[in-house]
């Protein structure tokens, strides 16, 4: 059922574009000529007439179609899902110490020194942190 509103809803909606862009507006548009009995249903006015009308039920039944829908598509889906989607908890992600001690920088730091290829001096092992309590 709401497979078949949701197609019928979309031929309402391109009816309804299809309507709207045949009436004439102030600009000319693309309006349907006047060709014809200047009395008759399809004269200038009466084609106007039946376009206006014509817009609209359309209106009328695409919005009614519209809360149709909505409704539906409420039931269906059940409040449940928003209140457990909210409801969804993450796991925090572990804090990234860009000043951590070993890893892949720190052996191939001390690898390069131990070699001799670096010509920076390595701080002595009982020197004071400069950065004190900031690491921990």
């Amino acid at each position: 059922m709401f497979l078949f509103l949701t197609v019928l809803q979309a031929l309402i909606a391109a009816a309804l574009v299809g309507v709207i862009l045949m009436q004439r507006s102030e600009g000319g548009g693309l309006g349907i000529g006047g060709g014809g009995s200047p009395g008759g249903m399809m004269s200038a006015r009466g084609a106007a007439d039946f376009l206006t009308r014509a817009t609209r039920w359309l209106a009328v039944v695409f919005v009614v179609l519209s809360i149709v829908l909505a409704a539906m598509a409420v039931e269906m889906s059940g409040a449940d899902s928003i209140e457990s989607t909210l409801d969804r908890t993450v796991a925090p992600a572990a804090p990234a110490d860009p000043l951590a001690q070993g890893g892949a920088d720190g052996d191939a730091a001390g690898g390069s020194e131990a070699s001799g290829e670096s010509g920076a001096q390595a701080a002595p092992e009982g020197a004071a942190d400069p950065l004190g309590s900031a690491t921990q």
